[in-house]
């Protein structure tokens, strides 16, 4: 029983920790561009010459 009296508190103050980092990601952009980043991998770059010249 004292083993939840320290867990309960944990786990709940890790709960929150992660709201928090996530409302700050949100406030902060990080999802803003969703579609970029995926659209990003498929272009290929022209100045991309061959190594070693």
């Amino acid at each position: 029983m004292t083993g939840l009296a320290f867990l309960i508190p944990i786990a709940l103050g890790m709960g929150l920790l992660g709201l928090v980092a996530f409302l700050w990601s949100m406030k902060d952009g990080q999802y803003d561009d969703m579609d970029g980043a995926a659209n990003r991998i498929l272009i290929d770059d022209e100045d991309d010459g061959e190594i070693g010249t």
